[in-house]
């Protein structure tokens, strides 16, 4: 009789227990999920906590509007007008350059080009996202910077022009990527019935496909705005760093400098706890407010556009028409500032009146050329877009692999860096990269997958997960300098960390978390829901079925954001140069509280700061894009062998 009662109440327990145990689970993947809202709070108001100080003993207005950036002067100013202007230019510049060649490329590769043809094409795009800023910069101070010099006859090439230049380059993949899907995403149908009223094929790309891929155009362009204002190593290297406003402000070869190339360049050296100091972060906060607006701004714009899309006929009719001016009037301007930005010079305005004169002629007989040689000319012009970033890409690797291949050996693979780098090898500061790169995983990894499990399998869309992705978002926008100055600041110093390993783990993870998460997410609603049905039908319970069922079939898309997320923390400079990293050491750590050397900040200390390093500079720049590569390439192998398995 006792045995059957305590059956019973086993039985009576064992769904009880069952439902504490799945209650449980959930708390951990929802803590896990909200870490990126945590994540993004505290390292705004520990921005904001330290920047305080700046506003209690400057005035507001004279710190953003004063025309002085002199914090070390005999009489210090803390003006970050010039830096706030030089950030701007070189976005604006850059998005002259990158958003017409975006959009143009990513127009060629959804409507234009063979499957063939893109299969070359899209890998060639991915692996210019995938190389590292800092070889951007590197690139950018050896060729860019001497080619400016010579054809604009000038004492230096490290101008405006040559930090716009570069962050187009690094800003293309993401409009090209994000531009061709949502070009993708247009239903065929609109194209079919526009060809068959009699439309010809470029009339149906401007007048249907653009507008109607309008909303993630936007997305594109925002996105490449946010990737341009948050970059530092590249501006850092290129830019002349002079605390200037242009004069005249269309100088595009004046030197400049950023606010991030600020605190990249001044947070090693300034005094803990001086004025100075504190008004390092009050740019941090400038910064990251800037960016934290940008990516509010680009989800209300979306969400808008979107919303105005599922209303009725006549509303949808009205937003289209609305939608083919703005993108007329968008890529016309980005043209003709593109033109613009690269002839007007110092000597004066008239070069830019006779353009303007002439871009207005050119709009009149445009108007009057017939649909087909109108066709002719566009997809003329969508060919010349892709090959253009195809040579860019070709001169930077053909550059950096005749001038790196002759300095590769075992010697130098395997030997320790002498004479300040000019001679030696690198093998410190490979074997400190892979320590870096795997302690970041192991920390984002499976907070990553925790949140990705909470979004994707244990609530609904709604506030709560709209908020969680916000979070995300942000921390994904971030730029990579203000986590090493939040880092630096509260890791290094009120921690105590030091500069260590741990503290570059703790950063960098922090920085790749959104690629796992938005990687993850994609993967786990990629599983049919059947499959889900099915194991709860059987009996199984929820974690059981995402533990052997939805995460086994979810893996090679987990792999892939894993891959990716390896690939970007290797390559990385700005987060760890204040927190993890030294120039050359002769021994590998012997805990996780001592700091290493890293390849992206040794190639760094090379190219700006050692005269006579620059073919060590190139060996060790070269290394840096195999390896990157190396990372990128297996993630696009296990993707299309993904994609080519879900075929099936």
């Amino acid at each position: 009789m006792r045995m059957a009662i305590s059956g019973i109440q086993t039985r009576m327990a064992t769904p009880a227990l069952r439902r504490i145990r799945e209650q449980v689970i959930a708390s951990v993947w929802f803590i896990c999920a909200i870490f990126a809202i945590i994540a993004v709070c505290f390292i705004l108001g520990y921005l904001l906590l330290n920047g305080y100080p700046t506003f209690l003993q400057i005035n507001l207005w004279d710190f953003l509007f004063g025309q002085q950036w002199n914090p070390t002067g005999s009489s210090p100013e803390y003006g970050i007008f010039p830096l706030i202007i030089g950030t701007l230019l070189v976005m604006a510049g850059a998005m002259a350059i990158a958003v017409p060649l975006g959009i143009a490329s990513a127009i060629f590769m959804s409507e234009l080009a063979g499957p063939r043809l893109r299969t070359v094409i899209k890998p060639a795009i991915e692996l210019l996202a995938g190389i590292p800023s800092v070889v951007y910069g590197f690139f950018g101070l050896v060729v860019l910077t001497n080619w400016i010099r010579i054809s604009f006859d000038i004492p230096t090439g490290e101008t405006w022009l040559a930090g716009s230049v570069l962050l187009a380059i690094m800003a293309l993949p993401t409009i090209i990527s994000v531009s061709e899907d949502a070009i993708n995403a247009v239903p065929r149908e609109y194209k079919e019935g526009s060809l068959a009223t009699g439309a010809t094929g470029w009339q149906t790309i401007s007048r249907v496909i653009i507008p109607s891929a309008l909303s993630g155009i936007t997305a594109a362009v925002i996105l490449g705005i946010g990737r341009a204002i948050g970059e530092t190593m590249a501006v850092l290297m290129v830019t002349g760093n002079a605390a200037v406003i242009p004069h005249p402000i269309w100088n595009i070869v004046s030197p400049i400098r950023t606010l991030t190339a600020t605190l990249g360049i001044e947070t090693g050296e300034v005094p803990i706890g001086s004025l100075h100091y504190h008004a390092l972060f009050g740019i941090a906060v400038i910064l990251l407010l800037i960016t934290l607006a940008i990516n509010l701004s680009a989800t209300i714009i979306l969400g808008r556009i979107r919303s105005a899309q599922t209303g009725g006929a006549v509303k949808k009719q009205r937003l289209a028409d609305e939608t083919r001016v703005k993108i007329r009037h968008l890529l016309s301007y980005c043209l003709i500032g593109m033109v613009l930005l690269l002839v007007a010079i110092a000597a004066g305005i008239l070069p830019c009146l006779i353009l303007l004169i002439g871009g207005a002629a050119a709009a009149l007989i445009w108007k009057r050329i017939s649909p087909k040689m109108m066709q002719k000319i566009a997809y003329t012009l969508l060919f010349a877009a892709v090959g253009t970033v195809i040579v860019v890409l070709a001169i930077l690797l053909i550059d950096i692999i005749v001038k790196g291949l002759p300095v590769l050996s075992w010697e130098f693979i395997s030997g320790y860096p002498s004479n300040l780098g000019r001679e030696g090898g690198i093998f410190p500061a490979i074997i400190g990269t892979i320590y870096l790169v795997v302690g970041a995983i192991l920390i984002a990894l499976p907070l990553g997958i925790g949140a990705t499990i909470y979004l994707s399998e244990y609530t609904r869309e709604g506030w709560v997960t709209k908020t969680i992705r916000t979070g995300v978002d942000l921390l994904n926008g971030t730029p990579s300098i203000v986590f090493g100055l939040f880092g630096f600041a509260f890791l290094v110093i009120f921690i105590g960390f030091g500069v260590s390993l741990l503290t570059g783990w703790i950063v960098l993870a922090l920085m790749i978390l959104p690629t796992i998460i938005r990687t993850s997410e994609e993967a786990l609603k990629s599983i049919p829901h059947a499959m889900r049905e099915g194991s709860l039908a059987l009996g199984a319970s929820k974690w059981q079925t995402i533990r052997k069922v939805v995460l086994p079939a979810a893996v090679p898309g987990i792999i892939t954001g894993t891959i990716l997320s390896i690939g970007r923390a290797a390559g990385e400079t700005a987060p760890i140069m204040f927190t993890a990293v030294v120039f050359t050491s002769r021994f590998l750590p012997d805990s996780i509280f001592e700091p290493v050397m890293a390849l992206p900040y040794y190639l760094y200390i090379l190219s700006t700061s050692v005269p006579g390093a620059q073919q060590n500079a190139y060996g060790t720049a070269l290394v840096l894009l195999i390896t990157v590569t190396l990372f990128y390439g297996a993630a696009v192998l296990i993707r299309i062998r993904y994609q080519k398995s879900s075929r099936w």
